[in-house]
């Protein structure tokens, strides 16, 4: 019977990054830098409205496109932080994470032969869900650019199959941003271009230095603009699913049936516990922020007295540091480093081919840990010279 499965579905693997967590989640005496999860609990107020939402039977089904009182405090924060307007009623939808928003829109917007272009190396989740659609991931190299994309890679690269670019800044697993003079580069040169751009924003509220600038606060952007986000790493609520996005209205309307047909809407619980996030929180992604910063400026500190290289981060809370392999492939070296000094970090290759020679090092857990983590990765530096 294996035969009449979907072959999209068959070609398709397991996230690198998840295949390695596996594997070594059970060795003892390892230091694990591998999951970008936040280690700060929901905050109370966030935890006390799911309560409450219980206490008081909001446990039915919403709107389809969720709360209209949550997607009412979702347009006034994103007007707020990123000066990006959108319409409650018909321009955004609440999904289920940040995940689910990425797979409507290519359900929507993809057809068999489309191809959609990714700054390599990229978070993993992207391409099986374009595979899935039909449709072909394009990986562009990035690593020569800082990690971005620029108007001379897109040229490079738009064929008049491409239907769409991602843009996932700030990055996992690079941690690059773009900065306002960079976004304003790329919209001179999109802005004529009849190609959708699907921009994750998950990260966006955790950036050090110069502030996210959103490519669909350009009014000639936004017919043209997907921006997909949620509480999940800005709140530390990856369990509770909750993410958003934000389309033109003729668009939303499009990706809502999708929606409908897929999750009917997210659970009501979370989006009373997302409401109060929004609406009441952001104090609360404040004071992670800077704790991710300073974890951020320590673990990049170790690694340049290290000798390693690596790009500082502009955002989210992943650093990327070149790991020369040799004739070794990256997942050969993080199993090594595993088994030699127990510390588990994500092998490079699992971000795309462009990964190789590259490590993800998160850096989502307090300082102790990360104290030890970098101890374990200089005495492996130090054997291996």
């Amino acid at each position: 019977m294996k035969h009449l499965i979907n072959a999209h579905v068959k070609d398709i693997e397991i996230s690198g990054i998840r295949k390695f967590f596996n594997m070594v989640a059970d060795k003892e005496d390892v230091v694990s830098l591998t999951i970008g999860q936040p280690d700060f609990p929901t905050p109370e107020h966030v935890k006390e409205a799911g309560k409450k939402a219980i206490d008081q039977n909001k446990t039915t089904y919403t709107h389809n496109a969720g709360l209209l009182s949550l997607r009412e405090a979702i347009a006034n924060f994103v007007q707020d932080e990123y000066n990006v307007s959108y319409q409650p009623e018909d321009e955004i939808i609440v999904t289920v994470g940040a995940s689910e928003a990425i797979d409507i829109t290519f359900r929507t917007i993809l057809s068999p032969g489309d191809e959609v272009l990714l700054p390599a190396p990229v978070y993993p989740g992207y391409e099986p869900l374009i595979r899935l659609a039909g449709a072909k991931p394009v990986h562009v190299n990035t690593a020569n650019n800082g990690f971005k994309w620029s108007v001379d890679l897109l040229k490079k690269h738009i064929t008049p199959k491409t239907k769409c670019i991602v843009f996932p800044y700030p990055s996992n697993p690079t941690g690059a941003t773009l900065s306002k003079v960079e976004v304003e580069q790329l919209v001179t040169f999109l802005k004529d271009q009849d190609i959708f751009l699907l921009c994750d924003e998950i990260y966006s509220q955790l950036t050090y230095g110069e502030a996210h600038t959103s490519i669909a606060s350009y009014p000639e952007m936004k017919e043209k603009t997907i921006v997909i986000n949620g509480v999940s790493k800005s709140h530390s609520m990856t369990g509770w699913r909750i993410g958003y996005l934000l389309a033109p209205s003729w668009l939303a309307q499009q990706i809502l049936k999708v929606h409908q047909y897929n999750v009917s809407c997210p659970t009501s619980i979370s989006q009373h516990a997302a409401l109060a996030a929004i609406q009441n929180g952001k104090q609360d992604t404040e004071i992670m922020r800077q704790q991710y910063e300073e974890r951020m400026q320590y673990v990049y500190d170790r690694l340049l007295n290290m000798g390693i290289q690596v790009e500082k981060p502009g955002g989210a809370f992943y650093l990327f540091p070149s790991f020369p392999t040799g004739n070794h492939t990256s997942f050969d070296v993080a199993l090594d480093l595993v088994d030699k000094v127990g510390l588990a970090v994500v092998p490079g290759d699992a971000f795309s081919k462009y990964g190789q020679g590259y490590l993800r090092i998160s850096y989502a857990y307090n300082l102790a840990t990360l104290k030890e983590g970098m101890n374990r990765l200089e005495s492996y530096v130090n054997q291996s010279k």
